[in-house]
C-alpha cells in the first residue's frame, strides 16, 4: 500500500482508512509524491472546473490556464493563455488566449468526445459575446466558434449544456464571466427565456432545454430584491441525464435538479433544508453531491436518481463539503477539503468505493491571500486510466497544478 503521501501524514487517519468498517486490510494503491507541472512566476490553473477531465486521450497533454492575476477576480481586460502542458517534460505549449475564464472553472475547457486525442472545446469573449471555440491543440487550428459558451459537455462530445455567465457575474462573481457577453436579465427574478440550453456542437445550434421560470415551484421563495439562477452543469456518464444547481440571491438558497436530456424528467433531488454544493456522477443514474443529510450533516451523499436510497459515503470520515469526482472505473473518489484552522490546510482524500475506507493523500498550506474569489480550491480530476490525480495548490505561495501518480 502506498505511504508516501505528499504532505505531513496523518497516522490516525491512516489506521482508520486502511480497513473497512469489519476490520479487513484495503489494499489502496501505491501513490507517488506530488510532482509540479508548472511553476512560477505566473500562476497557473486546470483550464476547467474540478472533475472535468484535463487530459488528452494518450495522457500526455493537460490543458491550462496561465495568467499574471492572483489576489482579485479577473475582468475581461485579463486575458489568460490556454495551454497545453506535456506531463512527461513539463513543457508548456501555448494555444490561445482566453477573456471568458475566471479561477474556479477556468475557460471550461474540454476535451472532445468525437476526437479526444486533439480537439478541445473552451469558452472565450469574441465581439462583444461569450461563445465558445473548437481547436485541433496540435495544429493549433480554431475549427469553429459557436455562439454558445460551455457549461458542460456530453461524454461523446456531441452536444453541451450552456448557461448565461453573465447572469452568474451578478450573481456569483466569481463564477461568472466579466464583460457582459450575454443579456443577464438582471431585472428578471425568473426568466422564461433563459435557463438550461442544449447546443448541438456539430451545427452550432441550441434549443432552451427548461427555463429558469419552469423550476419556480421546485426552489424556495426569492425575496423581493433577489434573482434566481444556474450554475454547476453536468451530464451523467452515460449522457442521458444533466444535473444542476438552482440557486437564488441573496441568500444562495440551492436546490439540486435533476433532468433527462430530452427535457423529460425534472427531479428535485432532495428534500427541503438538504441544498446541494458538489457533485459527480457515478454512473448513468447514481449521483453524488455533498449536501446537508436530513438537513443537518453536510456530507457527501451517494444516491440513485428519482430515489430516496441517500447513503452518507466515508463513514463519517467525509462528512464536510468536498469537491468528490469518481474515478473513470467507479472503484475510487478523490475529494478535498476547504482550508482550516490557523494554518489554513487543504486536505486530499481518497476513497474506496467498495468498503468506505479513506486515505489521505496528502495536506497543503493556502496562504491567507487567497480568499474569496480567487481563493484556490484543490479541484482534484482523474486521468481517462485512473491513474493520475491532477489539482491545483497555492502550497509554494503561487497558484500551480501539480499531479500524483497512482501504482496498481
Amino acid at each position: 500500500m502506498g505511504r508516501r503521501l505528499c504532505g505531513a501524514f496523518v497516522a490516525w487517519l491512516c489506521l482508520m482508512a486502511c480497513c473497512d468498517s469489519d476490520g479487513a486490510v484495503v489494499e489502496f494503491p501505491d501513490v507517488s509524491a506530488c510532482r509540479a507541472l508548472t511553476n512560477g512566476p505566473e500562476e497557473h490553473l486546470l483550464a476547467s472546473y474540478y472533475g472535468i477531465n484535463s487530459w488528452d486521450l494518450s495522457q500526455r497533454y493537460v490543458t491550462v490556464l496561465q495568467t499574471l492575476v492572483k489576489d482579485r477576480i479577473p475582468t475581461e481586460k485579463d486575458p489568460a493563455t490556454l495551454a497545453l502542458v506535456d506531463v512527461r517534460t513539463k513543457e508548456f505549449i501555448p494555444l490561445a488566449q482566453t477573456r471568458a475564464w475566471n479561477f474556479q472553472q477556468g475557460c471550461m475547457a474540454h476535451w472532445l468526445g468525437t476526437a479526444p486525442d486533439s480537439q478541445i472545446i473552451y469558452n472565450d469573449l469574441r465581439d462583444g459575446r461569450f461563445v465558445s471555440v473548437v481547436m485541433d491543440v496540435h495544429t493549433k487550428r480554431e475549427l469553429k466558434v459557436i455562439d454558445y459558451p460551455v457549461s458542460a459537455v456530453s461524454p461523446d462530445g456531441k452536444e453541451a449544456i450552456s448557461i448565461n455567465f453573465a447572469r452568474l457575474r451578478i450573481t456569483r462573481p466569481d463564477y461568472g464571466y466579466g464583460g457582459d457577453g450575454q443579456n443577464a436579465r438582471r431585472t428578471v427574478q425568473f426568466p422564461e427565456d433563459d435557463g438550461l440550453f442544449l447546443v448541438d456542437l456539430e451545427t452550432g445550434k441550441a434549443r432552451l432545454l427548461i427555463s429558469i421560470a419552469h423550476v419556480r415551484s421546485l426552489v424556495p421563495e426569492v425575496p423581493s430584491e433577489g434573482i434566481e439562477y444556474f450554475n454547476h452543469t453536468l451530464f451523467s456518464r452515460d449522457g442521458s441525464k444533466i444535473f444542476w444547481l438552482a440557486r437564488a440571491t441573496p441568500n444562495r438558497n440551492t436546490t439540486s435538479l435533476t433532468l433527462h436530456r430530452d427535457g423529460s424528467n425534472l427531479r428535485r433531488c432532495f428534500p427541503d433544508g438538504w441544498g446541494g454544493s458538489h457533485f459527480d456522477w457515478l454512473d448513468g443514474d447514481r449521483l453524488m453531491i455533498t449536501a446537508a443529510y436530513d438537513a443537518k450533516v453536510y456530507c457527501h451523499i451517494l444516491f440513485t436518481v428519482g430515489q430516496s436510497d441517500y447513503q452518507r459515503l466515508g463513514n463519517g470520515l467525509l462528512d464536510y463539503d468536498g469537491h468528490g469526482t469518481f474515478s473513470p472505473d467507479g472503484r475510487w473518489m478523490v475529494t478535498d477539503t476547504y482550508p482550516a484552522g490557523q494554518l489554513r490546510e487543504q486536505k486530499l482524500h481518497l476513497m474506496d468505493m467498495r468498503t468506505q475506507a479513506v486515505l489521505p493523500l496528502g495536506r497543503f498550506v493556502e496562504p491567507p491571500e487567497f480568499k474569496e474569489g480567487w481563493r484556490c480550491d484543490l479541484h482534484p480530476r482523474w486521468s481517462p486510466r485512473g491513474d493520475m490525480i491532477a489539482f491545483n495548490s497555492t502550497r509554494t505561495g503561487s497558484r500551480q497544478v501539480y499531479v500524483f501518480n497512482l501504482h496498481w
